[in-house]
């Protein structure tokens, strides 16, 4: 039972002088100030003990915590979210035990040194709710390109260029370009063939320089055709659903979190510094989640198809009308020209027979579809 709340200093002197009479009745005492006997004896005694001092209130506190984390694991734990503070609790937890020190607490515990220490940016846990989706059997099965946005530098503007493998979101290059336009893609992709190998499939946006939706080309460009050249399947995200290529979505999160947030760079020398040194961090330190908290290089393997430096010779079936595009953009099929992409331009498709269908020709360039022409319902070009 504890004192009332009015003057507890007040009170405490005047039992004090009561219960110091000869003769008191203790429990009646006690129970007119509204404390147990228990408490009384205990006030009394540590007055006689310490003086006035002890009418002080004592602190409930116990002299030893053996639930409290080791001070040094403690110092650990601040120190390493300090040095990435978008990183959760579990993320901070796995890394420490990689890093080979013992005695790790939990992630709520984790979790409760990070607000004892004022290191929980609320909006930071809003943006690291977990995205879950389907994930490809292997690596280099699928790549997912896209642009981040973009930003000013003090001297320009940055278009960073992310590729992400979707089996183990091991980011293959994070490109500081100063224009999205093929050549700067092109160019990243290159060096990104030669040291890790070639994709199955690249599943890219619908904007430029991928293709754009709102043409009948769709995914016919000059970067598509140089990569239908070297073999590589080519994807597009639906129109206004950017979760088809959520895991690259859910890589710029982190970058604008951990990177972007905050900073202003000179430069694209600068930008692209720190872009090296985080994408070192995402690939072989920061734990992932989605990958049960190991980090993307541990379930990342280079591609055995190696980049031709030469591109291969296109071949088709016996059987395709083969022709080259002209100028315009246009073929002829059966007498009747029509346009297919200016794109093309000098470069054999093949307009092959539907079997299913008398007088339908789906529109081939090397093994990839990109168009189909009805002759019972279209009249052509001209």
């Amino acid at each position: 039972m504890s004192w009332k709340a009015i003057d507890t200093m007040t009170l405490r002197q005047e039992f004090l002088s009561l219960a110091r009479q000869e003769g008191v009745n203790m429990s009646a005492l006690c129970a007119q100030f509204g404390i147990s006997r228990k408490t009384g004896y205990r006030l009394l005694a540590r007055v006689a003990e310490e003086g006035l001092a002890g009418m002080a209130d004592r602190s409930r506190r116990p002299l030893h915590s053996p639930q409290r984390t080791d001070a040094d694991v403690e110092e650990l734990v601040v120190g390493l979210r300090k040095e990435h503070p978008a990183w959760g609790a579990r993320k901070l937890q796995r890394r420490l035990r990689d890093l080979g020190h013992q005695g790790i607490p939990t992630p709520s515990t984790i979790t409760r040194i990070l607000h004892r220490h004022h290191l929980v940016d609320p909006q930071a846990s809003e943006d690291s709710t977990p995205w879950t989706r389907f994930e490809h059997a292997a690596p280099n099965d699928l790549w997912q390109m896209d642009f981040k946005g973009c930003f000013e530098t003090a001297s320009a503007t940055c278009h960073p260029l992310t590729v992400i493998d979707d089996h183990s979101r091991y980011n293959l290059t994070l490109a500081a370009c100063a224009r999205p336009n093929r050549e700067h893609v092109q160019a990243a992709l290159q060096d990104v063939f030669r040291r890790h190998g070639m994709p199955v499939r690249i599943n890219a946006d619908n904007g430029s320089p991928w293709g754009s939706p709102s043409r009948h080309e769709h995914g016919i460009t000059r970067l598509t055709i140089w990569l239908i050249q070297l073999g590589i399947q080519i994807s597009h995200s639906r129109p206004a659903h950017p979760q088809t290529n959520g895991k690259n979505e859910r890589f710029h999160r982190s970058l604008k979190r951990e990177v972007l947030r905050g900073q202003c760079f000179r430069d694209l020398d600068e930008a692209q510094e720190a872009f090296d040194g985080w994408r070192q961090v995402y690939n072989h330190e920061r734990p992932h989640e989605a990958l049960g908290l190991a980090t993307p290089v541990t379930r990342y393997r280079p591609s055995r198809r190696v980049y031709p430096e030469t591109l291969p010779e296109i071949h088709y079936r016996d059987g395709d009308l083969v022709q080259v595009v002209g100028w315009d953009g246009k073929i002829v099929v059966q007498g009747r020209r029509f346009r297919v992409s200016n794109a093309l331009h000098t470069h054999p498709i093949a307009a092959r027979p539907h079997p299913r269908q008398d007088g339908v020709f789906d529109l081939y360039f090397a093994h990839h579809r990109f168009g189909q022409i009805d002759l019972r319902t279209t009249k052509g070009d001209d």
